[in-house]
């Protein structure tokens, strides 16, 4: 598990409704149900039509924060928002924070061509190019007053090609997590709840603030 590294004292979360800042349907359902039974009321940023704001930071850290405060301010409710991304090992970390980013298209964001993208940037490497990879998740809750907390979650494992499975969202089914043999777009989303990237930095949030 990785260690939670705290900017501020930590604050305790009170049971209630959560604006979780994303309009990416898919991570708003797997966040809200890893919240529920803590009593917690997941609300999307998209339910109560925020923007979605431009996401200049460099690191995880820093866009998770600029979400999530941005939703705490114009919602006045406490939210929560994640940065997530896959880190390719022999693309020097790419995509990384702009993970988004290699699925952006003139229609929206497509994830078939991100994940092909990937593959034609590991073929360049050459075939014993290392397939090793990691998923980061970082989890930023803000209040109303600018109250901020992060914790950082990561996912070993290889990358696989063709994509496999259905289930899930984003590079999901190009990524295998170290042990198993099923992409995370294989497994039962309870199963992928229970090891991924965003269960470790849940794992450190709910210790710290439920």
């Amino acid at each position: 598990m990785s260690e939670a590294v705290v900017p501020q004292a930590i604050r305790k979360l009170a049971p209630g409704k959560l604006v979780i800042a994303s309009h990416n349907a898919g991570k708003v359902r797997e966040i809200g149900a890893l919240l529920a039974e803590h009593g917690i009321e997941a609300i999307s940023a998209a339910d109560l039509d925020l923007p979605e704001p431009e996401e200049t930071g460099t690191t995880f850290v820093a866009n998770a924060e600029l979400k999530a405060l941005q939703a705490a301010d114009l919602s006045g409710l406490p939210a929560l928002a994640d940065d997530s991304g896959l880190c390719v090992e022999a693309l020097n970390g790419d995509p990384g924070v702009y993970t988004a980013n290699w699925a952006e298209t003139p229609n929206g964001r497509d994830w078939t061509l991100a994940m092909t993208k990937v593959e034609q940037a590991l073929a360049t490497k050459g075939p014993d190019a290392s397939r090793a990879a990691h998923f980061v998740c970082v989890l930023a809750l803000a209040w109303p007053d600018g109250h901020v907390q992060w914790f950082e979650g990561r996912a070993e494992g290889t990358m696989i090609w063709p994509p496999r499975g259905n289930v899930g969202f984003g590079y999901d089914p190009v990524f295998v997590p170290a042990g198993g043999d099923q992409s995370y777009a294989e497994m039962d989303p309870a199963q992928k709840h229970a090891i991924s990237h965003r269960a470790d930095a849940f794992a450190q949030l709910i210790a710290a603030v439920l």
